[in-house]
C-alpha cells in the first residue's frame, strides 16, 4: 500500500468524520488528543521506562557561536523508545493528526499548504523562526 499524500488523507477525514462536525467538538478532541500523546511519552518514562528524562539548564553562553551552540544543547532524553511504546506514541500522534486535519476542513485549509508556508519561513528565518 502506498503512502497516502496529505490531501488524500485531509479527504479520508472528511469522509470518516461524522460525530464530531462541530468546530468546538473537533476543537476538543484536538487538545483531547494533544493530551494523549503528552501522557503516552511520559508513561514512556514513568511506567515504562524505556525513556529517562534528565532535564538541566542548557549550557548555553553568549559567546557561542551558532555552530557551538547547535552541539552543545541536549535533548534531556537519554534511553530509546520500546517497541510497544513507540507503538502507542505513533497512534496517539495519528489520532492528533486525525483532528488537525478535521479542523482544517472545518476551516477550509489545505494541510498541504500549512506544512508548505512552515518550510518556507523556516527556511527563511532559519534559526530565528522559533525564538
Amino acid at each position: 500500500m502506498s503512502t497516502p499524500n496529505l490531501q488524500a488523507f485531509q479527504d479520508q477525514v472528511a469522509d470518516l468524520l461524522l460525530r464530531h462536525r462541530s468546530l468546538l467538538d473537533v476543537l476538543s478532541k484536538y487538545g483531547q488528543s494533544d493530551a494523549s500523546v503528552n501522557r503516552a511519552v511520559t508513561k514512556a518514562i514513568t511506567e515504562c521506562g524505556c525513556l529517562e528524562l534528565h532535564a538541566k539548564r542548557q549550557p548555553y553562553k553568549e559567546e557561542m557561536n551558532l555552530h557551538e551552540a547547535k552541539d552543545s544543547m541536549e535533548s534531556h532524553v537519554k534511553g530509546q523508545l520500546c517497541e510497544h511504546c513507540t507503538e502507542v506514541i505513533r497512534s496517539e500522534l495519528g489520532k492528533h493528526l486525525f483532528y488537525m486535519s478535521a479542523l482544517c476542513n472545518l476551516l477550509d485549509i489545505q494541510l498541504e499548504d500549512v506544512i508548505k508556508d512552515e518550510a518556507k519561513k523556516c527556511q527563511t528565518l532559519g534559526i530565528f523562526n522559533l525564538s
